[in-house]
């Protein structure tokens, strides 16, 4: 099993920390500062095996370098970003897996919001760090990739079994949930959902981890067969990748 902490950190990323207890290793995922995660393994007495970046944005490796240099620690990343992310140790591809102590976390070649963007997967932990491909009902911007790419990769977070937990590097949740009633707006799933996370933002508290049950459920990046939300965007009948398009360019100017 995994021990897994949550760091919020900046506006609204999220750093996590992963601890397997039997071998004591211990990975950090999208270090984007590395103050809280030093006082983290301080307090934990934990030493820092690995650093596992899923894509090259700032907010994801800005702790890189300090915590390689305060660490000792490696640092895995995708091949394809290799000279993109400083100080890579580990170049990673679909199918490769990094072993932290018995348990190996399986790479998922996730492309669109990025080129290079990966995901790390452990089937025996039943969990997914999935950067900025996968959020709580919504997917990342295409900053690199296309369309296309984009829904292509998600058909792999689909494909996973549903009690999977997703661990999205950012709290996107509520807005991307205000999008997903607009589109969406019957959805009963959703709109119990929704009452579920005001009530969690408004206790400043976390609505991440999700399950990809959660958003087969709720998150209209994941639902290109609804009925309802074909016939909001008048596209009955279309093609999966053509509505998944289509909802991606209008929750750009959302």
């Amino acid at each position: 099993m995994l021990n897994i902490i949550q760091l919020p950190v900046l506006e609204n990323n999220y750093i996590f920390i992963i601890h397997e207890p039997e071998s004591g290793e211990t990975a950090v995922v999208d270090p984007a500062i590395a103050a809280p995660v030093l006082a983290t393994l301080r307090q934990r007495q934990w030493s820092l095996k690995y650093i596992l970046n899923t894509h090259h944005h700032w907010d994801h490796i800005g702790a890189n370098v300090e915590l390689k240099q305060v660490t000792g620690c490696q640092i895995a990343a995708s091949a394809f970003d290799q000279q993109r992310i400083p100080g890579v140790d580990i170049s990673l591809k679909e199918g490769d897996y990094v072993m932290l102590g018995a348990l190996p976390l399986v790479i998922i070649d996730t492309p669109g919001h990025t080129l290079g963007h990966i995901a790390y997967y452990s089937a025996k932990a039943s969990a997914l760090f999935c950067g900025d491909t996968l959020f709580a009902m919504g997917c990342g911007r295409l900053f690199e990739g296309s369309a296309e790419q984009l829904w292509r990769s998600l058909q792999k977070f689909k494909a996973l079994p549903k009690n999977t937990q997703v661990y999205c590097a950012h709290e996107y949740t509520q807005n991307n949930g205000y999008f997903a009633l607009r589109v969406e707006p019957g959805n009963l799933s959703l709109q119990q959902r929704m009452t579920q996370v005001n009530k969690q933002r408004q206790q400043h508290l976390t609505t991440i981890p999700t399950t990809i049950n959660a958003e087969l459920a709720t998150n209209p990046f994941f639902r290109e067969d609804s009925i309802a939300l074909q016939q909001y965007l008048n596209m009955q009948g279309k093609s999966s990748l053509a509505i998944f398009t289509a909802l991606r360019r209008l929750k750009d100017s959302f």
